[in-house]
């Protein structure tokens, strides 16, 4: 077998933002263990998935679809949990409902129904989150906040989804006081929220840049790719 050095780096490089998370927890007096770790491996050849399997790594994170099926098909372990974070078109809604255990860009009633119609009977109900576009940008996906609590009551209806939470991405390149505003708006909903929908307990934010500002404002689930895979 061929040396692959970035193969080689993965499980130091798992270690390593798995120890980030327990520094970050331990500064915001919260247990690693009610962080996830999402592998986005996204552009990444099915070897870094295995390779990051074999570390122990089982949630991965996947934004294009095709590229998603050709590893979901090819990969010899059926115990991986796969999550789709890309933006979701109407015409994939079929695949993407038979072939993911999470969804976390949900932000239309058209695309929850679509979703839970074509969820397979034989599969769990589909695991969903909201996205949420919390810094209003035109620019990206997710609903308004203003908008929120309404698309929560008709997701919550559907019988072949669970919605666990929601999503977000603040805009790029701001201080570490208005990303956590950001991420303390999003909390604060998901409290909210949580009162009359007891599933909804996941906060999915925090990457490679801000996963320290993302724990202290009490994510769940943290997507990180490039400290991992490396640069794409």
């Amino acid at each position: 077998m061929s040396y692959n050095p970035i193969e080689e780096n993965i499980p130091q490089a798992l270690m390593r933002t798995q120890q980030r998370i327990n520094e970050a927890c331990q500064a915001s007096d919260r247990s690693p263990n009610d962080v996830m770790l999402l592998a986005v491996s996204k552009t990444k050849p099915l070897s870094h998935v295995i390779a990051a399997y074999d570390h122990g790594q089982r949630h991965f994170g996947e934004n294009y679809l095709q590229d998603a099926l050709d590893k979901i098909e090819h990969c010899p372990h059926h115990n991986i949990v796969w999550h789709f974070i890309g933006a979701i078109q109407s015409n994939k809604t079929k695949t993407i409902a038979a072939k993911f255990d999470w969804v976390h860009t949900l932000d239309r009633e058209k695309i929850a129904l679509r979703l839970s119609q074509h969820r397979p009977t034989h599969l769990a109900p589909l695991k969903v989150l909201i996205q949420v576009n919390i810094s209003n940008e035109d620019n990206k996906s997710g609903v308004a906040l203003e908008q929120l609590e309404a698309l929560v009551e008709q997701v919550s209806q559907l019988p072949n989804l669970v919605l666990c939470g929601l999503m977000c991405i603040p805009a790029a390149g701001q201080t570490e006081s208005i990303q956590r505003h950001a991420f303390n708006k999003m909390a604060a909903a998901r409290d909210r929220l949580n009162r009359s929908y007891p599933n909804i307990k996941q906060l999915s934010m925090g990457m490679s840049g801000d996963l320290n500002s993302a724990i202290a404002c009490r994510s769940t689930i943290v997507r990180i790719g490039t400290d991992i895979f490396g640069a794409r």
